[in-house]
């Protein structure tokens, strides 16, 4: 058996290709996307994952879009034609978005950082209680093409794609998710659903006896519908909170603006500044009072 020699090239220059951020040592800032390099490597793909350090670092890739959850990218090699890159990680089907939906909502701290866009870390063991991988676990979960003539996989060009998409992750950690095969929106809707749900369940187990209620229409009833008890929140006097904003954000945006601002964010400013008042109490500031910064002009 004997394999094609491909001599050792330098690929071309690039004028305004994605350049990676870091400059030297990790790539990736955020857990989330250090992570996801680490299960590349626990695949056995360190050696070749470095080759493509170098090639992210000079800005060689040319393109990368994420559509429908699919990865497709361009890196310019030593030929005058770029090379081809597709990515896709596996995608859950109905009943396994069910079962992670179900798990993460059964987690009040978990929902609430997520209804406010972060990503706990503690989301690896909730998706596994499902019997399902966050990150991709082997090469039956991760598939990758590139039109490249090298027989190995990741190849310098696709492992410069998964360090671009590393850092892509940084700014935008929900798509990882979308790469599973939902995007931010529909997974927040169907997290706020499930919680509504388990807190009607959860109501009716309390109170079997029948109830008048008072029906109000308002323009949009997600803002007014809390969907989730005050009991899964803790509250302390000494820490501040967990999620900033993270029970006002879950309800969703307000209907109503203040100039061109929310009025559900102009609330968790308040809340905040709130809370910075009675911190100073609570130490022994009497004369605690709330710094306020000069008002911008709206454009």
């Amino acid at each position: 058996m004997s394999w094609e020699y491909y001599p050792k090239t330098s690929p071309r220059h690039v004028k305004d290709g994605i350049k990676a951020k870091s400059k030297r040592g990790a790539i990736g800032e955020k857990w989330w996307s250090q992570r996801f390099l680490e299960a590349l490597y626990a695949q056995g793909m360190d050696n070749r994952l470095s080759r493509g350090r170098t090639y992210a670092r000079k800005g060689q890739v040319m393109k990368l879009s994420i559509i429908d959850g699919i990865v497709e990218a361009k890196v310019q090699g030593s030929m005058a034609r770029p090379y081809e890159i597709t990515i896709r990680i596996k995608r859950w089907d109905d009943k396994e978005w069910k079962r992670v939906i179900k798990e993460i909502s059964e987690q009040a701290l978990y929902s609430a950082q997520m209804l406010t866009g972060e990503i706990p870390p503690e989301i690896e063991s909730v998706v596994e209680k499902a019997g399902l991988w966050f990150f991709p676990k082997d090469c039956n979960d991760l598939k990758a093409t590139c039109s490249c003539p090298d027989y190995a996989n990741p190849c310098k060009h696709i492992a410069a794609v998964y360090y671009i998409l590393a850092e892509q992750f940084d700014d935008e950690p929900f798509l990882i998710f979308a790469m599973r095969g939902k995007n931010k929106d529909d997974l927040l809707d169907a997290l706020r659903e499930e919680r509504g749900s388990m807190e009607c369940v959860e109501e009716q187990s309390r109170d079997s006896s029948p109830t008048i209620h008072e029906v109000i229409e308002l323009p949009t009833s997600g803002f007014y519908n809390l969907r989730a008890s005050l009991d899964d929140f803790s509250v302390s006097l000494t820490t501040g909170p967990e999620v900033k904003g993270g029970l006002l954000r879950s309800l969703g945006p307000s209907p109503f603006f203040i100039g061109k601002k929310n009025m559900s964010e102009l609330l968790v400013e308040a809340y905040e500044a709130g809370s910075m008042y009675v911190q100073r109490l609570v130490h022994g500031d009497e004369n605690a009072a709330i710094k306020k910064e000069p008002r911008q002009k709206e454009e």
